[in-house]
């Protein structure tokens, strides 16, 4: 897609995601990449570990709001630890469409640059100090950034949220 000058025009989720990044000065790196069927196709396509792509993850509180989860590929989110440190008993994965509506981003494009809220960021403790893969806004881009960067950025709570896949 151009403009009329010819120059190329960037998705929309895209241009949201980049400015979001702007916004906290945080380096990114984009790729366009084709889609993938696995986890493991992703992280070849992107010639990384499955534990460098990292899920945003959209979770409901039982008071209404939503908080971002960043998990590792290679590991799933543990909802005893969440809510333990969360202080509460009750959590929840939204449908897509309230996703999208909580953040503007549609699942697997998910990310907390740029969402259309400024939700509360838990990431993992597991991805620190590594350069991490995450969405970037839109299908058909990854984003690439230090998870420390990111995470400092955002005033990101880092703990230990997860458990093995």
């Amino acid at each position: 897609m151009s403009n009329e000058s010819g120059a190329p025009v960037l998705p929309a989720g895209l241009q949201r995601f980049l400015a979001g990044a702007e916004e906290h000065s945080l380096p990114v790196e984009v790729a366009e990449r084709s889609g993938a069927r696995s986890l493991a196709e992703a992280a070849e396509l992107l010639g990384i570990a499955e534990a460098d792509i990292v899920k945003t993850l959209v979770v409901k509180h039982k008071d209404g709001s939503f908080l971002f989860a960043l998990i590792p590929g290679d590991r799933q989110i543990s909802w005893p630890k969440l809510r333990s440190l969360l202080g509460v008993n009750k959590l929840s994965l939204p449908h897509a469409d309230v996703a999208f509506e909580a953040t503007g981003y549609r699942r697997g494009t998910i990310t907390p640059l740029g969402s259309s809220t400024a939700w509360p960021v838990f990431a993992d403790q597991s991805i620190r100090g590594r350069r991490i893969s995450l969405g970037a806004g839109e299908h058909g881009y990854s984003a690439f950034v230090d998870a420390d960067a990111l995470t400092l950025a955002l005033g990101a709570t880092v703990a230990d949220i997860s458990d093995p896949a």
